[in-house]
């Protein structure tokens, strides 16, 4: 059970003066973040973490997470304003979004958006709370070979369900991840893999230049590439839902919060698909199907209560697992570590403060995204008219300042502009580039736990299928590899 006291002391500091503050900085920055399209939750987390080298650790971490839940709930706005999601994470919320500003219920659908994401944070939160100490416990009994086949896991969930159209370009993008992530010195005799002799690989590939490359640099090739400009829509209407309305649609914020938190639990999902899972469930359950997609605002409070809702949800395994649940919790991890913060299954015992710091911040940071959310619609609305001729040149100085200022190695400055280059070819194929961040995050535990598996083994790959976790890790990989295979198998039978 959670130690109730301990969490009192920790939103006690989330509120003093200090803390307070830069919650309400960081909150605000991630709402302005996320409702620029371009400015990713992740490109704005790896940009801030390299601010942050010279605070306190919790000061740090509060000021991340502020960030985390602002800009997930600031990509709402465009989403529903312009029909353009400033956020991978609000594509779903477009869908009913956008419909509802056409019709002049413009204010209205900004309400409900800003009403879901609290309602499903506060979800989030609940789970995170009573969730991550029985985890951490169950964690313990986790060794190389659960982590090994965890790790593969992922990749091939986030695989799939990040390109559901075509899994295999998910695939392909997440072992992409994974052989980036053997470049540099192997974690047991330290023997340069992969470096060919240029000294600066020989350390491997830095997280945070791969991830503002991938998700920043990227996003100014898509928009030079990209020459439409979108309208504004019209903004008019009630901001703030009746009470009755929210209880309307209580059922569907309740299942749509646990949704959203069971996606941010599987290693690489993240937000976007926590979205996509709780419009469809609400679809399904639906006694008015045929007004999703048309302006149904139990399609959009669903929508943004999911993304929310997998914020918490995808904090969850890095606290316990040291194991990212999407990409910008990626950079929380990096983060965590940078500041002295050893994630995993011992956290509850060498770090327990921070578990519940961690709660008392994401909640106050949900409750000051909701008021700078209502107070500040209208001005923060103004700066979607900046020009995009304006704006991305200083988003290429923040992506090169940023991947400088980690180590001051103009190596990784090279490392953003690959990884950028990199990241825009494959979304012109259709790639998606989740499970390439995944998979160059999970490289590390996959290759170290795999080696160390085998030296305790005797180089024996028994006990990675006869151990029960992990026995049941291997199936459920197996299992999903082969649900996807059989189709196809069925396909080429009929054709002979």
């Amino acid at each position: 059970m959670p130690d109730f006291h301990a969490i009192l002391n920790a939103f006690l500091l989330a509120l003093t003066p200090e803390f307070f503050i830069i919650t309400v900085w960081a909150t605000t920055l991630g709402i302005i973040i996320g409702m620029m399209p371009g400015l990713t939750a992740t490109m704005g987390l790896a940009l801030l973490t390299t601010l942050t080298f010279q605070m306190e650790s919790f000061q740090a971490i509060t000021a991340l997470l502020g960030l985390y839940v602002g800009a997930i709930y600031g990509g709402s706005r465009t989403a529903i304003i312009l029909n353009m999601p400033g956020t991978p994470a609000s594509a779903a919320t477009s869908l009913d979004g956008y419909p509802l500003a056409r019709q002049s219920r413009g204010r209205e659908a900004l309400g409900l958006a800003t009403i879901g994401s609290l309602l499903g944070t506060l979800v989030g939160v609940t789970l995170l709370l009573f969730t991550a100490p029985v985890l951490a416990d169950y964690a313990l009994n986790f060794g190389s070979y659960e982590f090994f086949w965890l790790a593969l896991f992922g990749i091939v969930v986030s695989g799939r369900l990040t390109a559901p159209d075509d899994p295999i370009k998910g695939w392909i993008a997440g072992f992409l991840g994974l052989i980036l992530a053997m470049v540099g010195q192997e974690q047991v005799f330290a023997y340069p893999r992969y470096s060919y002799g240029v000294q600066d690989l020989t350390g491997g590939i830095s997280l945070i230049p791969a991830m503002v490359g991938a998700f920043g640099f990227v996003e100014i090739l898509s928009s030079i590439s990209d020459s439409k400009t979108p309208e504004i829509a019209k903004n008019k209407g009630r901001l703030l839902p009746h009470g009755r309305d929210i209880l309307k649609n209580a059922g569907t914020i309740g299942r749509s919060g646990v949704a959203g938190t069971l996606m941010g639990l599987i290693p690489g999902v993240g937000e976007d698909i926590g979205a996509w899972v709780s419009y469809a469930i609400a679809k399904r359950l639906s006694r008015a199907k045929e007004l999703f997609g048309k302006g149904s605002t139990e399609g959009l409070i669903a929508a943004e209560t999911g993304n929310s809702a997998a914020v918490p949800g995808a904090i969850i395994p890095v606290l316990t697992l040291a194991i990212p649940g999407s990409a910008p919790s990626a950079v929380l991890l990096a983060a965590l570590v940078v500041h002295g913060v050893q994630p995993g299954p011992l956290i509850m015992l060498t770090s327990a403060d921070m578990v519940y710091g961690v709660v008392a911040a994401i909640t106050l940071s949900a409750i000051v995204m909701t008021v700078v959310g209502v107070l500040l619609t209208t001005p923060l609305l103004m700066m979607l008219r900046i020009p995009r001729e304006r704006l991305l040149p200083i988003i290429f100085v923040l992506c090169v300042v940023g991947s400088f200022a980690i180590a001051s190695r103009p190596f990784d400055i090279w490392t953003m502009l690959a990884f950028g280059v990199l990241g825009f070819v494959l979304r012109q194929m259709k790639f998606p580039m989740a499970p390439l961040v995944l998979g160059l995050v999970l490289g590390e535990i996959l290759d170290k736990n795999f080696r160390r598996g085998l030296i305790l083994s005797e180089g024996s790959i028994e006990p990675f299928f006869t151990r029960p976790v992990s026995a049941v890790l291997a199936f459920a990989t197996l299992l999903s590899i082969f649900m996807l295979v059989l189709p196809w198998l069925k396909r080429a039978r009929r054709e002979v």
